[in-house]
């Protein structure tokens, strides 16, 4: 079953400027755009030499580990983790039922900044994919379900029809 909705230029320039801005209101140093099954989608800020495919992959697991959590003590869900450290903070929040925002900040911004920023950044989120699924209901496709080593088939153009519709 499709999770994420295809994405075309329009909406990774509009989920960016989202990200861009939050990163800037929120004084972060990165913010990453997450399917649940912990790939990028996109990212902004200064990630430098941060490793994001492999914060990406393990936020999304902290993450889902927390919604285990969740359940055993009764609650529905909890929207969001975070995880302090000495220079570094990560921060992450749910978008919609596929996508997560995980937000990388010196800890001397203060979790309290991120989170009041973040509540608008992931409407906007939200709202754009939202966009991107509406536009193509049955469309959409799974990224754990995508062979990493030979993605030829994401990648691959549309047979055109006779009448010049795709196949």
């Amino acid at each position: 079953m499709a999770t994420l909705p295809q994405l075309i230029e329009e909406d990774i320039r509009r989920l960016d400027e989202t990200l861009r801005e939050f990163v800037a209101q929120a004084d972060a140093t990165v913010a990453l755009l997450i399917d649940k099954g912990g790939f990028v989608l996109t990212h902004q800020g200064a990630a430098g030499e941060l490793d994001l495919t492999t914060i990406g992959a393990l936020s999304s697991g902290a993450y889902l580990a927390s919604q285990t959590i969740a359940g055993l003590v009764n609650e529905k869900d909890f929207n969001h983790t975070s995880q302090q450290g000495e220079h570094a903070s990560l921060f992450t929040m749910n978008v919609d039922e596929h996508c997560l925002l995980v937000v990388i900040f010196p800890s001397q911004t203060g979790l309290g900044i991120v989170k009041y920023y973040a509540a608008g950044a992931v409407r906007r989120l939200a709202l754009q994919l939202a966009v991107a699924r509406d536009r193509d209901p049955g469309g959409g496709f799974d990224l754990s379900a995508m062979n990493v080593t030979d993605p030829q088939e994401l990648f691959r153009k549309k047979a055109v029809g006779p009448t010049g519709g795709k196949k």
